[in-house]
C-alpha cells in the first residue's frame, strides 16, 4: 500500500523541528508566521466554499446528518470509551491527543476520491466532507472545552477566543469576499494547494518545535507508540463497520453508504493541525501525533477498501441526486485533508 507522499514531508517536518528547533526569536518569527498562516488557510477554505450549492446540497439531509452524527457523535463517544486504557496503554498526553483527534471534522478531498474510486454518491460525498468542516469550526472547539477541559495544557475560554479570531473570522471573511476573488481561488487553485500543505508544514515545524524545546518527547517510548497504534486500528475498524452497516439499517442504498462510509469514518488533517496549533500552544506536538498516525492509517486502509467496492457485483439502485451538488469542483476543496 503507497504512503502519502505528504504524510512523507510532514514526518521530514518532525525530523527538522527535532534537529533544528525554533528557539528565541526564531521560535516568536515561526509562531507568528504559524497564526498567520492558520488564518489565510481558513480564509482560503472559505473563500471556496460556494454557500449556495452548499445549500442546495442540503437536500440530502438525512444523509448528511448521517455523516456528522458520525463526526461529532459516535467518534466523540468512542474516544471516551478509550479513556480506560489510560495509563496502562497511553499516556495522558497521548490520550489526550487521541480524544481530540476523535472531535475534529472529516475530510473533503480524499472522502471525494475514495467514493469516486468505489462507484459512490461523489456529490453527496463534496457536501458532507464541506458541511462537516464547515460545522467543525464551531463545534470541535466546543467539544473540545467540554471533553478535555485543561488537560491539554491550558486550553480555556481564551482558546475559545483565538479559535474564533483565527478560524472562524477569516473563514467568514473568505465566504464574504467569494463573489470578487472565487474566480481567482479556481484558477490558480494549483497553486494555492501548495500554500496549503506549505501553511501546515509550518504548523507543524512550530508545534514540534516548542515540543522538542519543552522536553515533552521523553515521555513518549516505543512501547506507548505500538499501543496508540493498535487503539487506532480498532477505532479505525469499528468507524468504517459502523458507517457501511449502520447505512444499510437507516435504508441508505449502496452510492450513499459508500459516501457516508468514506465521510463518517475519516478526521480532516488540515482541519486538526491548525485547530491544535491554537487549542494546545506548546503541547500541541503530542496532541497532534495521534491524528497524523491515523491520517496515514485510513488512507491506506481506505484506498483498498475502495478498491474492493469498484468491484462490488451489486448494481446501484439510487435514484438520480440533486444536480446542484455535482456543480461543486473537486478542485475547490482543500488539497491536503
Amino acid at each position: 500500500m503507497p504512503i502519502d507522499p505528504y504524510i512523507l514531508l510532514l514526518l521530514g517536518t518532525v525530523g527538522l523541528a527535532a534537529l533544528l528547533p525554533a528557539r528565541g526569536t526564531g521560535a516568536d518569527v515561526a509562531s507568528g508566521a504559524s497564526t498567520a498562516a492558520i488564518a489565510f488557510l481558513f480564509f482560503l477554505y472559505g473563500a471556496r466554499l460556494s454557500t449556495r450549492e452548499a445549500v442546495e446540497g442540503l437536500k440530502h439531509w438525512r444523509l448528511h446528518v448521517t455523516v456528522l452524527a458520525c463526526t461529532f457523535v459516535v467518534f466523540p463517544l468512542l474516544g471516551l470509551a478509550v479513556r480506560g486504557l489510560e495509563p496502562v496503554l497511553l499516556t495522558h498526553n497521548l490520550y489526550t491527543g487521541l480524544l481530540f483527534l476523535t472531535l475534529v471534522p472529516s475530510t473533503i478531498q480524499s472522502s471525494i476520491a475514495f467514493t469516486s474510486m468505489a462507484r459512490g454518491n461523489v456529490p453527496a460525498a463534496i457536501c458532507a466532507g464541506s458541511f462537516s468542516s464547515l460545522v467543525g469550526i464551531v463545534v470541535t472547539p466546543l467539544l473540545a472545552a467540554a471533553l478535555l477541559g485543561n488537560s491539554g495544557g491550558g486550553f480555556s475560554a481564551d482558546s475559545l477566543v483565538k479559535i474564533v479570531l483565527q478560524l472562524l473570522v477569516p473563514f467568514l471573511a473568505g465566504q464574504v469576499l467569494r463573489r470578487w476573488i472565487g474566480g481567482f481561488i479556481t484558477r490558480h487553485k494549483k497553486v494555492l494547494g501548495y500554500v496549503d500543505r506549505g501553511s501546515i508544514l509550518l504548523v507543524v515545524y512550530t508545534a514540534f518545535s516548542e515540543g522538542m524545546v519543552q522536553g515533552i518527547w521523553h515521555q513518549v517510548s516505543a512501547v506507548r507508540l505500538a499501543g496508540l497504534l493498535a487503539v487506532e486500528a480498532v477505532l479505525l475498524a469499528v468507524m468504517l463497520t459502523l458507517t457501511w452497516y449502520g447505512g444499510r439499517a437507516l435504508g441508505f442504498h449502496r452510492e450513499d453508504r459508500i459516501a457516508i462510509q468514506f465521510a463518517g469514518s475519516k478526521k480532516s488533517l488540515a482541519s486538526g493541525l491548525p485547530m491544535a496549533s491554537v487549542l494546545f500552544g506548546a503541547h500541541a506536538s503530542l496532541a497532534v501525533l495521534p491524528l497524523m498516525l491515523f491520517h496515514q492509517m485510513q488512507l491506506m486502509v481506505c484506498a483498498v477498501i475502495a478498491k474492493r467496492r469498484a468491484h462490488d457485483p451489486e448494481e446501484a439502485t439510487t435514484p438520480v441526486r440533486p444536480v446542484a451538488a455535482s456543480r461543486i469542483a473537486v478542485g475547490t476543496a482543500p488539497r491536503s485533508d
